[in-house]
């Protein structure tokens, strides 16, 4: 029997609750949300037991219930929240990220408020399946591949979406590009999307317990990869924590078997959580000393960390015999060897700036062989076994 508790002191709310459910003793009511209430405190006064759904009552005061439901979502996240409010799509988002499920308005007649519980029953009662079954038996994890570059303007993203690209096409549906360039990234941009959601709404404390409401967030690439694509605001990135980042990556690789990860260039925060989970890093560099030197240092900086994925691919970019550079200056000041060559081309930056990546497009270029090489590479065997065995020795032609 789903169990209900009520945070309300409405009379009239009280008795709509009562018709919806059908029978009283499925509903406990205590007081509405006050200031310097805690969670505990809340389900303290409940005397009914287990509860699967708390209802904040539309006398709840705004501000304390978003504070109350981000606890209760923290330390109960079996139970699910409903709030029965009148809110402006912005209230909205905020109650949705502090772990609310659902806003009904608060007239909502007793069918209206009926179907709304159940959705929340049925809910509460898939988390707690779910939450046992990862328990009774851990799920394999995706390959989780980081695309990085210290400096900027090496073509980061470029690689990265044809990466998926390429993935999506080897295994359709199981490939997903996580824009980590919070404030200005351009996977959308790359891939020709227009997304609806972004990563802003998938670190929601709703979405961070539920895959599917996470999936929801995605946008679907005609390739077949998925994108989790960056906040339309570079404000919001200030509200995205490395700890978020840390959660949905955990969560993408338990639903994909290829998460690409475009990271934002340099080593901030982010990224250092990042290659806490990567078992891939993608180094990309341009054929010029400032990028070969920054990615010389970030690889230091990482090797003294201890934070180096197992297997490591360095992509050289802009490749070109009139730099006056050669493949074997670049790997012996960074003390890796080159293993993916993308001649200097014409049609990369191109297919970029349309939204179509050149492993969708196919159309002839110098860099495609580049590219594909570097999807197999990811394709083949084990991080250890392809950080290995896969490397052949790259020249310029």
């Amino acid at each position: 029997m789903s169990r209900f508790l009520a945070l309300t002191a409405s009379a009239e709310f009280q008795r709509r609750l009562t018709v919806s459910l059908g029978r009283a003793d499925e509903l406990q009511v205590v007081g509405p949300v006050t200031p310097g209430g805690s969670a505990d405190g809340v389900l303290s006064r409940n005397p009914g037991g287990p509860v699967d759904v708390i209802i904040f009552g539309p006398d709840s005061a705004a501000e304390h219930t978003v504070a109350m439901a981000a606890a209760l979502d923290r330390l109960h996240p079996g139970t699910v929240l409903v709030w029965a409010a009148a809110l402006t799509p912005e209230q909205t988002l905020t109650a949705m990220r502090s772990g609310i499920r659902d806003v009904i308005t608060p007239d909502a007649e007793a069918e209206q408020l009926r179907a709304a519980l159940e959705r929340a029953a049925l809910a509460a009662t898939t988390r707690r399946l779910a939450t046992a079954a990862e328990a009774s038996q851990p799920r394999p994890r995706g390959r989780v591949i980081s695309v990085m570059s210290p400096k900027g303007g090496v073509g980061k993203t470029t690689v990265a979406t044809n990466l998926a690209v390429g993935l999506a096409k080897s295994a359709p549906m199981g490939a997903v590009i996580v824009d980590l360039d919070l404030q200005f990234g351009d996977v959308a941009s790359g891939l020709g999307l227009e997304p609806e959601n972004t990563i802003s709404d998938a670190v929601t404390a709703e979405a961070s317990h539920d895959a599917m409401v996470l999936k929801a967030f995605l946008s679907h690439h005609s390739s077949g990869a998925y994108a989790m694509c960056a906040p339309l605001r570079p404000a919001e990135a200030d509200l995205i924590k490395p700890a978020h980042i840390t959660t949905l990556i955990n969560q993408l690789s338990l639903e994909f078997p290829y998460v690409i990860l475009d990271t934002s260039p340099g080593i901030g925060d982010v990224v250092l959580a990042v290659l806490e989970l990567a078992t891939d890093g993608v180094w990309v560099c341009g054929m010029d000393i400032p990028s070969i030197r920054g990615l010389n240092h970030g690889l230091e900086v990482l090797r003294q960390l201890d934070l180096m994925p197992a297997s490591n691919t360095i992509v050289l970019n802009f490749a070109d015999k009139r730099s006056g550079l050669t493949v074997e200056d670049v790997e012996s000041t960074v003390g890796l060897p080159v293993d993916i060559l993308l001649p200097r081309s014409k049609s990369l930056p191109f297919s970029t700036n349309a939204g179509v990546p050149l492993l969708q497009d196919n159309r002839r270029d110098p860099a495609l062989k580049g590219l594909r090489a570097l999807v197999d590479r990811l394709l083949a065997g084990s991080p250890s076994a392809a950080g290995k065995s896969m490397h052949r020795k790259a020249e310029i032609s």
